[in-house]
């Protein structure tokens, strides 16, 4: 269980103030009851301010007062609907041809057929959440004066302490007007300079907004503590500098002004900054992510104290689905929603194939016994060294690895010695304490006992490879290795197009196939389908049953996490989740395989902002003018891609880096990160561009909409409030 600052304290009342810094009739929040402390007695306390603090970055990851739901921030959505990460990852993912969802919830669809409009629930809650968190912020600030600390006779540590806090304040402030001016543009403007009470606030341009969000962040980058000198999952100035970079990215878009060489230089900052890229790409978006040294600021989530049905909870279950199995990713149970499209499937390929990097299954639980000996040191305790009966009739098998020759063992009901069997005679028979049986020769022997009439087997076997798709054809095997670090046999063939079987012996008196394309091995099971030519690293794992395999491509991008199997690639019903491939990337478990603190609730951390993106922009931002160098942007991006494919195989050339590769690049480095509908926009490949993908504007083979759609519209029940306030165009 983690002990971030974002988990560890939170604050169950709302500032009753908050409530008039706008005239948004839908950030009504829960009346505050009579036991409940107000904002005028809160800071007689000195460790209130960082209770507050704990409150606006718990404002990203929950959605009220009381676990998962109960006492709301904002009435009128569910508050799962209503989350703040989940409210942008619709915005963000479901409108691009990374994501799609199944369900039937009011418009959900629209963002994924580009066609939403002014009254959609969904845009107005996430656009409420983020005027609410705002104010939570400005509220905040008013709190922590200069003249407000005088007046409570704050000073000392505790006064330099407020200062930082109301730097991350600022800088929470600034995350929440960025997704605003990102998606809305035209918005309404309040800041703590505002006085508090009921008024309608003035709309702000986006040029307006954009040099507001610079000064403030030019301003507390030198207030924010070094890089990675602050709380895990509170801002630093790293933070700072990766916000004001994605500004000047995007400057051309907000402001009509390319703005590319600051681009480079905040870029610089975050790449000097002492953070490194996680060598596993897949550990980046797992349970215990918060032990990385690449995420520069995440939205923190704990299985047990930050409970949310938005936030990461909803991205790890709603992936799940169809024939996947929940516990494989450390869940108790999926909700069958979300997917991803061929658009994205097909960047990983050359061709419109993909090979799914199937990987173990752990197995099920069944009826074992011990098998001590003296090749673990005979102690019958360790549940490693067990036989199986997955029929649970009495009969049980295992494979065992043994290095030595003449190697000794027996056989025990349970992890100690009170009913052993041995083999007094060494003809097959068992007998209870009887004498210990000989392994004469080192390797992999496949053993079966059974206890019916206490007969036992012990057969030395050699796994190879044979089938269609091999050089050999079914005419003979291709040996494989036993690796024991791995407990894996393991082989790396060319393999073309075609099927494969594991068999013992270079006989098909013991072979293993997979009836149902899931990664478990059956005896005499079905062919193996390799759907594509190319280097396969191939493992097969009777170390315990389930027996289980692997094929990788090492000469393949790593970061295509997809479950393929019962799932269609191409999407002719959304409604369907075995319609488009699910997405693996993000789950529950640690990265040592087991699952979070609860099955419900994810402790997996989201990454806000990360080194790669840094890579990625600056390389971008060079293609684009910006004055960095060319050789540095070729060099950050095949670090990255050396850690996509684990070799150099994946590297890119000069000639390759270009502006829609960079496009490219982003999606597959940072797909379901809430990067992708701001990317295509800036692209010009969102609306109306020559870039289309399933479904896109609501026809099958997708097709292009209006570039009004770039921007999402102000809810009209602002519209209609506010005076001061007009739409966007189109709506």
């Amino acid at each position: 269980m983690k002990t971030s600052f974002a988990i560890k304290i939170f604050l169950a009342f709302l500032f009753v103030s908050v409530l008039h810094t706008s005239c948004f009739n839908d950030l009504d929040t829960i009346p505050l009851d009579e036991d409940v402390i107000t904002s005028a007695r809160v800071y007689d306390q000195p460790d209130s301010y960082i209770r507050v603090l704990a409150k606006l970055y718990a404002g990203l990851s929950v959605s009220g007062q009381q676990g998962p739901s109960g006492q709301p921030d904002i009435a009128g959505i569910d508050e799962g609907f209503g989350q703040y990460l989940r409210g942008y990852w619709y915005h963000q993912q479901l409108s691009t041809d990374e994501a799609v969802i199944g369900w039937n919830d009011a418009t959900i669809k629209d963002f994924h057929e580009q066609d939403w409009d002014a009254n959609d629930g969904f845009i107005n809650a996430f656009y409420s959440r983020i005027f609410y968190q705002i104010s939570l912020c400005n509220e905040f600030l008013r709190e922590t004066t200069d003249e407000k600390l005088d007046g409570r006779s704050v000073e000392g540590t505790l006064r330099s302490e407020i200062a930082t806090y109301r730097a991350e304040a600022r800088f929470l402030r600034a995350l929440s007007y960025f997704h605003a001016l990102d998606l809305f543009r035209n918005v309404p403007f309040v800041t703590e300079e505002d006085a508090v009470g009921s008024f309608f606030p003035e709309q702000i341009s986006p040029t307006d907004l954009f040099n507001f969000l610079v000064e403030e962040l030019q301003e507390v980058e030198t207030q924010l503590p070094a890089p990675k000198q602050n709380e895990y999952g509170r801002a630093d100035a790293a933070a700072a500098w990766m916000l004001l970079a994605k500004l000047f990215l995007n400057a051309e878009v907000y402001t009509g002004q390319g703005r590319y060489n600051e681009c480079v230089e905040y870029c610089n900052k975050v790449l000097s900054a002492g953070y490194s890229l996680e060598p596993e790409y897949a550990h980046l978006f797992m349970a215990d992510n918060e032990n990385n040294n690449e995420v520069i600021f995440p939205i923190t989530f704990d299985g047990v104290n930050t409970r949310t049905w938005g936030g990461t909870t909803f991205i790890v279950h709603a992936a799940v689905g169809g024939d996947m199995r929940p516990s494989d990713y450390g869940i108790d149970g999926g909700w069958g929603g979300t997917r991803t499209t061929s658009a994205l499937v097909n960047k990983y390929t050359a061709g419109s194939g993909f090979v799914p990097f199937i990987e173990p299954n752990p197995g099920q639980e069944y009826s074992v016994i011990y098998v001590p000996g003296g090749y673990q040191g005979w102690d019958p305790s360790l549940t490693s060294t067990t036989m199986a009966s997955p029929s649970g009739d009495g009969t049980y098998e295992g494979y065992f690895y043994f290095s030595d020759a003449s190697t000794e063992l027996k056989f025990t009901d349970g992890p100690g010695w009170d009913i052993n069997y041995g083999d007094n005679s060494a003809d097959g028979t068992l007998e209870q304490n009887g004498g210990n049986i000989v392994v004469p020769e080192a390797g992999v022997y496949k053993i079966n006992v059974n206890l019916n009439d206490l007969t036992y087997t012990i057969a030395k076997v050699q796994f190879g490879v044979i089938g269609s798709a091999t050089e050999n054809g079914w005419d003979s095997d291709i040996d494989m290795s036993y690796n024991p670090n791995t407990g894996a046999w393991e082989v790396t063939l060319d393999l073309t197009a075609g099927e494969i079987k594991f068999r013992a012996n270079d006989d098909w008196a013991l072979n293993y196939g997979d009836n149902n394309g899931d990664a478990l091995l059956q005896e005499n099971g079905a062919n193996i389908q390799i759907p594509d030519a190319g280097t396969y690293l191939i493992q097969m794992f009777l170390d315990k049953p389930d027996y289980t395999y692997a094929l990788k491509r090492p000469s393949v991008d790593g970061r295509g996490m997809f479950f393929t199997a019962g799932q269609n690639l191409e999407i002719s019903d959304i409604s369907l989740f075995t319609e488009g491939y699910a997405v693996t990337k993000f789950t529950n478990l640690t990265s040592t395989g087991v699952a979070g603190s609860d099955l419900t609730f994810m402790d997996t951390d989201f990454p806000m902002f990360r080194l790669a993106d840094a890579h990625l922009m600056y390389a971008e931002a060079v293609l684009r003018g910006g004055n960095g160098d060319r050789g540095t942007a070729l060099n950050l991006i095949n670090q990255l891609r050396d850690r996509a494919y684990g070799n150099e195989t994946g590297r890119i050339s000069d000639s390759d880096l270009t502006l829609n590769f960079i496009l490219d690049e982003r999606a597959r480095e940072l797909y379901w990160e809430c990067h992708r509908r701001t990317d295509l926009v800036r692209f010009g490949q969102f609306t109306n561009g020559s870039y289309t993908w399933p479904w896109k504007g609501g026809v099958a083979e997708g097709t292009t909409v209006s570039p009004d759609f770039n921007v999402y519209p102000i809810p009209a029940n602002d519209i209609g409030a506010n005076p001061n306030l007009t739409q966007n165009k189109g709506y």
